[in-house]
Parts: structure tokens; sequence; C-alpha cells
């Protein structure tokens, strides 16, 4: 009797503590080992304690203070963010409750506004002659303009330690690095050389070619006698229209006759040449089987990401693996106008060998004239339709997911770039716009009539956005539609075993979106199927490299600095939601699972799990420097803010 109740109260604890376990891993969280486990006080009063500033960080295991040791197993509160009460009285609800959407009126600080005092390019370019004299309003006396300078963020340069040059001169802000001290610009002979004939970066635009897009002085001659075939099968339909059934007075139809129209429309055309020799004075188009072609089997794509699908982020993705990327979605409108920011997304580094662009527009005539302006001007692989954009600017518009529910407009944007192209044309999808409705089932056997090269198709429909898993049922039988047309699915890939379970669905490649902005080394782990347990100092190099790509894309001086520093905070919004595979319970972690409060194997560890926007700002400073006084940072979402 006594070894029955001895039996039962060892089943009553062992109950006890499972529940006390459960009750530990909160729904939706990702499940970490109970050891790593925290509160959102304990974790952001460690962070705070062990900063030591840009240079003092701690890294080290031995490191730990005992708080960090201690383990919790209270039950993480619901993830918010740190916000002072003040800040979020003026952007967030008085009431404590989380803050959600998107910042669309973000403050933006123009770069030049961090520095009181700039120097003159005439003196950053060798000393040259300023063609502005006394009224220029910038520095000149390089003593000066250094006396006022922010202070130089480290002691060696990337740019002239690659190139054997920096074209910064005095204004780099590594500037000691080659800088005599009669401020004259050193050289390295050796490496410029090496270097010499090098383009690193090609689809610059031109001042030539701007100024004749802002004069709309560009000929697009493909475009146009496309454009007129839409026109005259416009007035062919009109006229047919025209020719209506109309009733007499006893109520008895009878149709009107068009003969005549048709006979007089036959007199003014041309007679047709029948002999002769065969010339090619009209513009022949290219078959599909002519253009270039583009292998698209089996292939690791990286998404056009708005903002984070940078440059230099696609240069540290390719180094990891992926095999196509795409330029971020750029405006036809935009780029028909010269606008050197909208053209700046078309930019393509020598490392990426499969390159494309993405435009987005919502009627053939200017989609069909950008098409032909990026064939005649940009060095890319292939052009894709972002049919799949579910913002409201754009969809309101008519454009991205717009498009799928206007077929005749549709039809009109795939063949007038078809015909205009030498490279293939891609589109991207989603299931549809309803949350209940797929559409694309429908769209796809269309697509393939009008000679699309390649679909990418979402599995999720506008009105989901990122709410809930991707439908990959409905991605298999699509892929099954779109055969023989190479068909890739994309949605919620964070891990190679995603990856193997789409790859089974019979798609032709995978498309990889917020997954290479949590963890750019996923298309390592996919190729090489293992899961990587990348340490903290590994993920800090990878932030070191951008870091080196960002200052030799967007410039080594303030503005340049500053630059690489705001889109490295936005890329670290989605970074910080990585947890290492060491702290996991269960392996993978997921993409819709949240990462709870949690101490990691080290400080650095820790302090790139936290979600706190000023966190991110300290991580920055390890690489670029404290921030300017008046520097201010609102991330896209209203979750965070550093102000």
């Amino acid at each position: 009797m006594r070894d029955l109740e001895k039996a039962c109260g060892m089943e009553n604890a062992m109950e006890e503590t499972v529940e006390k376990k459960t009750d530990v891993v909160v729904k939706g969280d990702a499940a970490l080992k109970t050891q790593f486990l925290t509160t959102k006080d304990k974790f952001h009063e460690f962070v705070d304690s062990g900063w030591k500033g840009p240079k003092g960080h701690k890294t080290s295991d031995n490191e730990k203070p005992e708080e960090e040791k201690e383990t919790s197993v209270e039950e993480p509160e619901t993830k918010k963010f740190k916000v002072d009460p003040e800040e979020r009285n003026k952007v967030g609800k008085p009431d404590g409750k989380r803050i959600r959407g998107q910042n669309k009126s973000r403050p933006h600080t123009k770069p030049n506004a961090f520095e009181e005092k700039r120097l003159c390019p005439s003196v950053i370019q060798d000393n040259k002659e300023c063609t502005y004299g006394d009224k220029c309003i910038f520095l000149h006396d390089a003593a000066e303009y250094t006396a006022s300078k922010l202070a130089d963020i480290g002691e060696s340069c990337y740019l002239y330690d690659t190139f054997g040059k920096c074209g910064y001169g005095l204004s780099c802000r590594y500037a000691k690095a080659h800088t005599t001290p009669d401020f004259k610009t050193m050289e390295n002979a050796e490496l410029i050389k090496a270097n010499e004939g090098r383009e690193t970066v090609k689809n610059s635009l031109k001042k030539e070619l701007q100024n004749q897009l802002r004069k709309r002085s560009v000929a697009f001659k493909k475009s146009e006698e496309y454009l007129k075939t839409l026109a005259n099968n416009k007035e062919k339909t009109q006229r047919l229209g025209n020719a209506v059934v109309s009733a007499d007075p006893t109520g008895e139809e009878q149709r009107v006759s068009t003969e005549a129209e048709t006979q007089a429309r036959q007199d003014k055309q041309p007679p047709v040449k029948t002999i002769g020799p065969l010339t090619d004075e009209d513009v022949i188009k290219l078959r599909q089987c002519e253009k270039k072609q583009v292998d698209f089997q089996d292939k690791l794509y990286l998404a056009p990401l708005t903002t984070c699908g940078n440059l230099p982020f696609r240069r540290l993705c390719k180094r990891f693996g992926a095999d196509i990327t795409c330029g971020e979605m750029a405006m036809c409108t935009n780029l028909l106008q010269g606008q050197q920011s909208e053209w700046a997304l078309l930019k393509r580094h020598e490392s990426e060998d499969v390159f494309g662009v993405q435009v987005e527009g919502c009627f053939p005539d200017t989609m069909t004239r950008c098409a032909e302006l990026i064939n005649n001007n940009a060095d890319v692989d292939f052009v894709d339709i972002n049919s799949g954009c579910p913002i409201d600017l754009v969809y309101k518009k008519g454009g991205g997911c717009g498009l799928m529910t206007r077929n005749r407009k549709f039809e009109q944007i795939i063949k007038g770039m078809n015909h205009v192209l030498d490279v293939p044309l891609t589109v991207k999808i989603r299931t549809g716009v309803q949350e209940k409705c797929n559409i694309a089932h429908k769209l796809i056997p269309e697509m393939k009539k009008w000679d699309v090269s390649m679909i990418t198709l979402h599995g999720r429909s506008r009105e989901q956005r990122y709410t809930k898993l991707a439908d990959w049922d409905y991605i298999t039988a699509c892929s099954k539609l779109a055969s023989p047309v190479p068909l890739f699915g994309n949605g919620d890939i964070l891990s190679y075993e995603d990856a193997m379970k789409a790859k089974e669905t019979g798609v032709s490649g995978i498309m990889i979106a917020r997954g290479a902005l949590i963890k750019p080394w996923i298309f390592t782990e996919i190729k090489e199927s293992r899961h990587w347990d990348i340490s903290s100092n590994e993920r800090m190099d990878v932030l070191r490299d951008f870091s080196n790509f960002g200052l030799e894309h967007w410039g080594s001086d303030t503005r340049g600095v500053e630059k690489t520093r705001t889109f490295m905070l936005e890329w670290l919004s989605f970074m910080c939601r990585y947890i290492p595979v060491g702290l996991l319970e269960r392996v993978p972690q997921k993409i819709n699972e949240r990462p709870p409060f949690y101490m990691g194997r080290n400080y650095l560890e820790s302090l790139m799990a936290s979600q706190h926007a000023g966190d991110w700002i300290r991580i920055s400073e390890m690489l670029l420097g404290p921030v300017p006084k008046n520097f201010i940072f609102l991330p896209k979402h209203k979750a965070n803010a550093y102000k």
C-alpha cells in the first residue's frame, strides 16, 4: 500500500514538473532549453549592465556575470519593446498595448546634416580648381576642415587596402590610414595597377542618358511599334462595337452595314510589296528560343527585398551560396524620369553571375518603354514583373497584386515587354488578392501562352500578408499546371529541412526572402544539408563584411558611413529574430515562432538577441563608431524606435 502511495506521489510530482516546464513555453514562442530562458526585465538589465562601449564589449564565456549563469523557470512575458513612456504617448497607444503597423511618414534625416562643415569636392579631387570660386559654400582649407571633422573611426581604410586609393581623401572617416601630415592622399601603385580596368559595379546611370530622359528625347522604337498595334486593335474593336444593332419603329432589328468603312480603310493602307529582294527593314521580333537563356532549374533564388536587399547584402548572400540575385523593386515611371535613386536599384556587382531586375507598373505603355530602356542600357540576365506587391500605394493604382485581377492589361504588359526584351521575362505572383479566393491557378495557364520564362509563386494572398503559413499544397498544384515553364516556390523557408520539403513538392527552385534576412547563411545550410550553429563572433564578422561592402558602395565619408549604418539597422531588425541552434530544445527554428527572452552563451550573443533598437545601435557602433548627436532611427515598423 505504501509502495502504491509512493508511486502515485512520484507520478503526481512528475506531472507537476511537466506542467511547470510546459508553462515556461508560451504558445507561438520557439522552444528553447529552459536554462537559457529569462524574463524581459532580467534580460535588459543584463544587456545594459554589461555594455562597455563600442570597444569594450564582452564576448568571452568566462566573463559571464552571475545573472547570466542563473536560469529562470518563470513564464516569459509577452514580448514588448523598450519604449520610453514619453515616446509611447507620442507614437503609440497610452494603454501600453503593443504598437503595430508601418511608420508611413518616417523622418528621413539627410546624410549631409551630420556634418556642419563639409570639404569642397575640388580639394578632395587632388586640389583641382573650384568652379564656384568665392561663391562656394564648402571649405577649401584642409587644416580647418580636419580640425572640425568628426573623429576617425579606425586606423585602416577598407577602400585603400582593397583598391590602393581612397576616392574620399580627407573626408574619409579612416583618413589617417592614407593621409600624410601635410594633408596629401597616399596611393598604393601596386594595388592600383592590379585593379586597373576592373569594373566592380555595373548599370550606373550615365549623365547623358539622365538628361535625355528628363527632356523626353529617348527613342523607344520597338515600344512604339508594339503600342501602335495595341492602338490599332483598340480602334478596330471600337469600330466593331459601333456596328451595333439598331431598332426600327416596328421593333424589328436590322444590322448596320460597314462595308463602305471597311473599303475606305483598305484604300488608305499601302499595297503589300510582293516582288523584289527580301530585306530586314521592319523590326524583327526575336522568337522565345532565340533569346538569351537562363538555367533556372534547381537554383536558390534570393528574393528582391525592398530596403534590405541592397547590393552589399546581395554580395554577402552570394558568398554564402545564393545562385540567383535580383535588385530591389523599381518603379517604371521613376526609371523613365531618370531618377538617380531609382536607377541605383539596378546596380549589379561583379560577383552576381545571374542577376535580374524587378520592375513595377500598371500600364502597358510605361512598362514596355521601361523594359526597352533596361534592355538597351543595363546589363541584366532577366527582367521580373512584380505582380505580387501587397502595399496599398502600389495596389490602389492597379500595380502589384492588382495586375492579377486585370487580365487584359496584364497580358498587354507581358507581351509588350517580351516584344522589346532580348532576355527572359519572369513574373512574381501571389495566390490571389482575397484570403480564401485563390486565382493563381487560373492565371498560370494564360501566362504560359504569353511566353513567360519563369513564374515565382508566393504561397499567400495579399490579405494574408505574413499572418499565416504559406500554402505549399497550392504551390504544388500550380507547379504541375506551369510545366514545362519553371515555377519557383516562396514562403516560410528558414532551414535546410524546410527547403528539402519544398523541393519534394516538384517546384523548379526555391526563392528565399525573410529567411535570408534572419540568417543569410541559410544558403550554405541548404547546400551542405546541415544546421549551422554559428557563433556570435562569426555573426559579427558577417556584419563587419557588410559594413565594409557598404563603405565601398555608399562611401567612406560621414555621409556613406551613416547610410551604411541605417541599412545595417534595418537588417538587424530581422537578424535579431535568429535563435542559435545550440539553444533550441527542438531543431530547427520555424519562421512563425517568436523568440522568447533568453540569455546567450556569451554577452555578444545576448546583445544580438535584443529586439530593442537601442541595442542595434550599440552593435553598429562596434563597427562604424559612435552615432552623431542628431542621429534618429525609426524602423519601418512601429515596434521599435531610437531617438
